[in-house]
């Protein structure tokens, strides 16, 4: 058996422009009516609220599986019942996809998000941040591995060396509670059990696993650290704040990849209108 020990984490979440915000005079959201009501300002100055990729149904930052994957995963994590059905592909489990899929489809026909603008958008690391640093959106939603690359990119923006901002990832308020902090590995270590020098290297992975290392390393990664406190990050530094009751591993409480790709599905094709709410929701278990 091998046990891995996690060093880096993934999450679902929002690149915010603090500083569009500021300069618009509107508060970075903390809870669903909050996004609902921000979103409605920016549109109403002529700006598109939130972006992301949309182009296809295959990366797990999407746009529509970053908003939808972290409330459904946290109904799961209410009921084993239902995550077993979920992870057995039982159609049934289909019914607690909807809320989450309603999300998608309030954001986009409420205006906040324009599909057809987002699908210029042409793949979901580079091309993402790039049209974020043009400075003029306000929320960029993506996952935390597309962040990481955000602070080489910003060379690679005119717009953005022309006029940089501050910028920082957030938890997309789904709810009026606020978001979900998804903490998934993102990457992880193992040790040999077999290897000649077993007590050095474990004694190496305590060094490496001080909560310091791990800052560190995350420092020069641009990812977040598998520990309580991101904070030292201020990128980062918002995720810190969502409390422990709203902060979900999918390893732990046992999500397993054919569920994580059945939301995925379902939230794609509710959010480019390929599917109503009620047909992803039948179709639960054979979406492909």
């Amino acid at each position: 058996k091998v046990y891995m020990v996690p060093i880096f984490s993934r999450t679902y979440g929002m690149l915010v422009n603090n500083d569009l915000f500021k300069k618009e005079k509107i508060n970075v959201p903390e809870k669903w009516s909050d996004l609902l009501s921000a979103c409605t300002l920016f549109a109403s100055k002529s700006y598109y609220p939130m972006m992301g990729y949309t182009k296809d149904n295959k990366p797990s930052s999407g746009l529509m599986n970053v908003i939808a994957y972290p409330q459904f995963v946290a109904e799961l994590a209410k009921n084993p019942d239902a995550l077993a059905k979920a992870n057995n592909l039982d159609p049934s489990a289909g019914e607690y996809m909807r809320n989450s899929l309603t999300l998608v489809k309030n954001l986009v026909d409420g205006g906040a998000i324009n599909v057809s603008k987002c699908d210029e958008i042409g793949d979901n690391y580079e091309k993402v941040l790039l049209r974020f640093f043009e400075g003029d959106v306000p929320m960029m939603v993506c996952n935390g591995d597309t962040v990481s690359g955000a602070k080489k990119r910003e060379a690679k923006s005119e717009a953005y060396q022309a006029n940089p901002f501050n910028y920082s990832f957030y938890p997309i308020p789904v709810t009026d509670k606020g978001g979900y902090f998804i903490d998934s590995p993102s990457l992880e270590f193992s040790v040999n059990k077999d290897c000649e020098n077993l007590d050095m290297t474990n004694e190496f992975m305590r060094f490496l696993l001080r909560t310091k290392e791990l800052q560190n390393m995350a420092s020069l990664k641009g990812l977040i650290p598998s520990t309580k406190s991101t904070s030292f990050d201020a990128v980062y530094a918002p995720f810190g704040k969502v409390p422990s009751d709203r902060t979900i591993s999918p390893e732990v409480i046992g999500v397993k990849d054919q569920l994580a790709t059945q939301i995925r599905l379902a939230a794609y094709k509710v959010g480019k209108g390929e599917l109503s709410i009620d047909e992803a929701v039948a179709q639960y278990g054979s979406l492909e």
